[in-house]
């Protein structure tokens, strides 16, 4: 059971923060604390970052409420421990080489290929979208707009690489097995777009529905259903590729292709 009681540091008698305890809940602070523990693997817990991602397949809310836990005792919404993004950065290497074997890709072009794939897609897109939903969230999502309560820019890149990963497994590495084999997706026919953009309309929809939990678990924001609107547009695109025959697998195997030449 999570506790009931928040973390709330020492203070002087003025109410305000001490000058040790204000400077350890910098963001410069907890950022130094979060690059440094990059550097020391024995500190980091991957055991725990393993669970958090099943648990963002089976039951994404258990993951938000250990966020909640943390806020509690730590006094910060983002994570302090980078095992979750070392392990995401591991399956997006491998998955990424496996791309460039499918789709017979020599050595030299997989590299190139993976490092589009990891300082482009995932952190140069993960940088755009985090700090997107930190401007909006922070500016029109706040119930009670002022200093004592915003959305971390930490905790927004958080949430990204939460919702990115099933994203991850089931686009760079699920999807794998059926571009030429099982049911050849990279093709024309029905059965193999049908089966290649309904494995896209889950990705996406993980993306969505875990981002929303994200913010939804934030108990200073307000309105945040409106970030399930996306899937109306979705299910709509969605209906529109199968009646236009539109392949987004073949159209994602095409653009590594033309990048890495």
């Amino acid at each position: 059971m999570l506790p009931t009681t928040s973390y709330t540091p020492q203070s002087h008698g003025n109410g305000s923060l001490s000058a040790r305890d204000a400077a350890r809940h910098t963001a410069g602070a907890k950022r130094y604390k979060y690059l440094r523990r990059l550097l020391h693997v024995k500190q980091m817990d991957f055991e725990f970052a393993v669970w958090q991602m099943l648990y963002l397949f089976t039951s994404p809310q258990r993951v938000y409420r250990n966020f909640h836990y943390r806020k509690q005792t730590k006094d910060q919404w983002a994570r302090d421990d980078p095992a979750f993004l070392v392990l995401l950065s591991i399956w997006l290497c491998v998955s990424t080489m496996g791309f460039g074997f499918v789709l017979d890709m020599g050595i030299l072009d997989t590299l190139k290929l993976l490092l589009w794939v990891v300082f482009i897609d995932c952190i140069g897109v993960g940088l755009l979208i985090s700090t997107l939903m930190w401007v909006v969230t922070n500016k029109y999502l706040m119930k009670h707009p002022n200093k004592d309560y915003d959305v971390e820019w930490g905790y927004a890149f958080d949430v990204h690489l939460n919702a990115f990963y099933p994203l991850l497994v089931i686009l760079h590495f699920l999807q794998l097995f059926f571009i030429n084999h099982v049911v050849v997706i990279n093709s024309d026919w029905f059965v193999g777009y049908f089966v290649g953009n309904t494995l896209w309309l889950v990705a996406i929809g993980y993306y969505i529905y875990i981002t929303f939990l994200g913010y939804n678990a934030l108990p200073f924001l307000k309105n945040t259903v409106v970030l399930l609107y996306p899937f109306a547009l979705l299910g709509l695109l969605y209906v529109l590729s199968l009646c236009l025959g539109w392949n987004f697998t073949r159209g994602l195997c095409w653009f590594y292709k033309y990048r890495v030449q």
